[in-house]
């Protein structure tokens, strides 16, 4: 993998955690990054880590070769014109803001800039990450380095621009879809006899274990479930008393209301 030097505008929950994959990943030594954010909080634990930091943008990312962009949507247009004196042809630029779209971020930083739009979730930090990437037409010379380098953080799936708001809602959102569920599913193994401590364990790790039968396997999940439902079985009885209540109903419900949410902005 190239030795380039990477700069992460804004270190919040996930500029924050793709510094820390990147990091754990091997693949970036901490002399390659430097961060920039208002926060000297959060500054400070970046530097801990041995990672240059700043807060002005510019300095962070003058010397850079990527330029990873992690702010609030609505803070991107006053970052990327902060920037544009950095920016260049021969520069990759990767935004990791949800709902602004390869035109719209061509149109602030030029067309002539090679841009990726990026959608990680928060597991990145510990190189567990579904990534989404799209990219814009300037692309194809750095397209290799930017799949290796989201591949060392997790897996990495290259999308059309137009899937991108479906991505964020399945891939970025569904983190806490999921983690909602295991907190559902502890709390009614705590009111069936099991400590917090307990319950939390064994949901994670039987929601791992799900996920690995999938991802190992490639079986739809009513495969799986199919195994586990036995005739007149507890399993069966729970699964339809979920459905009963609207359990794959509200999921789906919600996501479509997030997706509608981002399309709506």
């Amino acid at each position: 993998m190239e030795n380039k030097k990477i700069a992460i505008i804004g270190v919040g929950n996930m500029g924050g955690a793709i510094a820390i994959g990147l990091l754990k990943s091997g693949s970036i030594d901490a002399a390659n990054i430097a961060v920039s954010d208002r926060k000297e909080t959060t500054l400070r634990k970046m530097s801990d880590l041995g990672i240059a930091t700043y807060q002005n943008n510019i300095e962070a990312a003058k010397n850079a070769d990527v330029i990873i962009v992690a702010v609030k949507p609505y803070h991107i247009e006053g970052v990327i014109n902060e920037l544009k004196p950095v920016l260049a042809p021969n520069k990759i630029f990767i935004s990791i803001v949800a709902g602004v779209g390869i035109d719209d971020l061509g149109a602030m930083a030029g067309n002539d800039i090679p841009i990726f739009r990026v959608m990680p979730n928060t597991a990145i930090a510990l190189q567990e990450s579904l990534t989404c990437i799209s990219a814009n037409g300037n692309t194809a010379a750095h397209r290799e380095y930017v799949v290796e380098l989201f591949d060392k953080l997790g897996k990495t799936i290259e999308i059309p621009e137009e899937l991108m708001a479906a991505a964020t809602v399945l891939s970025s959102c569904g983190i806490a879809y999921a983690l909602r569920y295991i907190r559902a599913a502890m709390q009614g193994g705590i009111e069936i006899g099991f400590s917090a401590e307990m319950a939390q364990l064994i949901t994670a790790q039987t929601v791992k274990g799900a996920t690995e039968l999938l991802l190992q396997s490639g079986h739809h999940p009513e495969r799986e479930i199919d195994k586990v439902t036995t005739p007149m079985g507890v399993t069966i009885t729970g699964l339809n008393e979920m459905e009963h209540k609207g359990f794959s109903s509200s999921l789906i419900q919600g996501v479509l209301a997030s997706y509608k949410k981002i399309k709506d902005n």
